[in-house]
C-alpha cells in the first residue's frame, strides 16, 4: 500500500467539538450555531458538531436536524473542514444502526448541508472489521444520495485496545477492492474511554498520560498516510499544561490536538507554528529556562546557576555542584547547557542559504549560531557551527511545510499570520522548499 495522502491537507492542528443540541434552550442549536461563526485563529482546522458524547441521548435526533439546518445555512462560509461525530459502538448493532440513520439524514442533499460536510467522525471503533462496517455504511449513504463514492471521509477515535491494534492492519487493508478505507482521514485518540477499556487506575483518579497510545496513533497514521490527533485536555484553565502536551506530541510527530474551547483552539492553532522571535534556552535541573534578551546578549536571571571570575579562571556553580574552569572549558560547558529555538525568519534564512549553496554545487555548509551569555554579570561569548546537509534541510522543512499548508487552506488567517511574522517573511516562507 502507498502512504500517499488521499486528501489535500497534510496537517490538522485543531479538532474542535461542540454539542449539536442543548436541552432547555430556546434555540437548542445555539452551540453549533455559535461555532459555525468562528473565524481566524479562533476557528479550528476541523470542526466536529458532536452528536455523540457532547449531546444527551434524548437530544441526538434533534441534534442531527440541527446539524443539517446550521451547516446548510453557515457551512459555505466556515473556514475549516466540517466532520460531524455520530454514535457508534463496536459491540452494539443497535447503536451502529442509529449512527447510520443519522448519517443518512445529515448527508441527504435535500437538506442542503452535505455539500459543506467533509466527512464523519466514528467513535468507539473496534477491530479492523468494525472499521470496514462504518466504511460500508458511508459507501451505502453515498450511493443512496447519488454522491461521488469516496467523497465523504471517515475519521475514527481510538478508544479501545482493539482499535489500537487495528491501526497495525491498515497498511494491508487499505486499497483492497472490497473496501473504501482510502476514505480514512484522521486517527484521533480518546484517552478517557481508552482508560476505561484498559481498566486502568491511578491513585488520584486522573487519566494516565498514555504516551504509548499517542506514539502508536502517530505511527499508525504515518504508516497509512493519515493524520494523527491527540485527545481532549480536560483542564481548560491549565494553558501551560496544554502547551507542554502539544510540545510533547509534536516530538512524536502528532501535530493535532482536540480543543474543547475557542481559547484552546487559538493555543492549538498557534503553538505548532514557528515562533515569531528566536530564543536561547539554558538547561537548569533538567529543564530548559528561557534567557532574557538584552540587545545582543542573553541574560540568565535565576539563582540555580552562578558564575564568577577568579583571576584567569572561572567558578561555575550549577545547583550544589561547583567547578573551576578555564575560559575554553567554560565555553564548552555553557555551550552544552544552552540551545537555540529558531524563529520563522531564522529557519527561512537557513533554508534559503542552503538552497543557494546547493544551487552552487555544494552539498553541505556550516551554519553558525553565536551569542553573549550573561550570568551574574559575567559575559561569555559562545558559538556553535552546525553542518547543514540535505537531511538537515529536509528536517528543517517540516515546520515550513506546516506553515505553507496552513496558509494555503486557511485564508481567513492570512492577516493574523502577516501580523505575526511580517509580509516579507510570509512571502519568503511560501517560496522556500518549492
Amino acid at each position: 500500500m502507498s502512504t500517499e495522502r488521499h486528501y489535500e491537507r497534510e496537517f490538522v492542528r485543531t479538532f474542535f467539538t461542540s454539542p449539536t443540541a442543548v436541552k432547555g434552550e430556546e434555540d437548542s442549536a445555539k452551540m453549533i450555531r455559535s461555532a459555525s461563526g468562528l473565524r481566524g485563529m479562533q476557528a479550528p482546522d476541523v470542526w466536529v458538531p458532536d452528536n455523540e458524547d457532547a449531546t444527551a441521548p434524548n437530544m441526538r435526533d434533534e441534534g442531527a436536524e440541527n446539524i443539517v439546518e446550521v451547516v446548510a445555512e453557515n457551512g459555505a462560509d466556515f473556514p475549516g473542514e466540517i466532520h460531524p461525530r455520530i454514535v457508534w459502538h463496536r459491540d452494539s448493532p443497535a447503536t451502529r444502526y442509529q449512527g447510520f440513520q443519522r448519517m443518512l439524514k445529515i448527508a441527504d442533499p435535500e437538506g442542503g448541508a452535505v455539500e459543506h460536510i467533509d466527512g464523519f467522525v466514528v467513535p468507539e471503533v473496534g477491530d479492523i472489521d468494525d472499521w470496514k462496517k462504518a466504511d460500508e455504511f458511508i459507501t451505502i449513504i453515498e450511493n443512496e444520495h447519488g454522491l461521488e463514492e469516496g467523497s465523504l471521509s471517515m475519521s475514527v477515535i481510538i478508544e479501545s485496545g482493539e482499535a489500537e491494534l487495528a491501526m497495525g492492519d491498515l497498511r494491508e487493508e487499505m486499497g483492497k477492492p472490497s473496501n473504501n478505507l482510502e476514505r480514512l482521514f484522521l486517527l484521533v485518540d480518546g484517552e478517557v474511554d481508552y482508560t476505561k477499556d484498559m481498566r486502568a487506575m491511578t491513585p488520584t483518579g486522573e487519566l494516565p498520560p498514555w504516551p504509548e497510545l499517542r506514539h502508536n496513533t502517530s505511527r499508525g497514521a504515518s504508516a497509512a498516510g493519515l493524520i494523527a490527533v491527540d485527545g481532549p485536555y480536560d483542564d481548560i484553565r491549565d494553558v501551560e499544561g496544554y502547551r507542554e502536551r502539544m510540545v510533547d506530541n509534536r516530538a512524536k510527530g502528532m501535530t493535532g490536538i482536540w480543543s474543547l474551547t475557542p481559547g484552546q483552539v487559538v493555543e492549538a492553532n498557534t503553538s505548532p507554528l514557528p515562533p515569531e522571535e528566536g530564543s536561547w534556552l539554558i538547561e537548569v535541573g533538567g529543564e530548559d529556562v528561557e534567557l532574557e534578551p538584552d540587545d545582543d546578549r542573553q541574560v540568565y536571571e535565576g539563582d540555580a546557576i552562578g558564575l564568577e571570575e577568579d583571576g584567569d579562571e572561572y567558578v561555575l556553580r550549577v545547583g550544589s555542584d561547583e567547578r573551576r574552569l578555564d575560559e575554553d572549558e567554560l565555553r564548552e560547558e555553557l555551550l552544552d547547557m544552552t540551545s537555540y529555538v529558531p524563529s520563522m525568519d531564522d529557519i527561512v534564512d537557513s533554508m534559503e542559504e542552503f538552497e543557494a549553496a546547493k544551487e552552487a554545487g555544494r552539498g553541505a555548509i556550516a551554519m553558525t549560531q553565536a551569542t553573549t551569555l550573561v550570568i551574574d554579570g559575567v559575559e561569555v561569548e559562545v558559538s556553535n557551527d552546525r553542518m547543514w546537509d540535505e537531511a538537515t534541510y529536509q528536517a528543517a522543512q517540516t515546520p515550513i511545510t506546516l506553515f505553507q499548508d496552513v496558509y494555503e487552506h486557511r485564508p481567513d488567517q492570512h492577516e493574523e499570520l502577516a501580523e505575526m511574522y511580517s509580509e516579507d517573511v510570509v512571502e519568503r516562507a511560501m517560496q522556500v522548499g518549492n
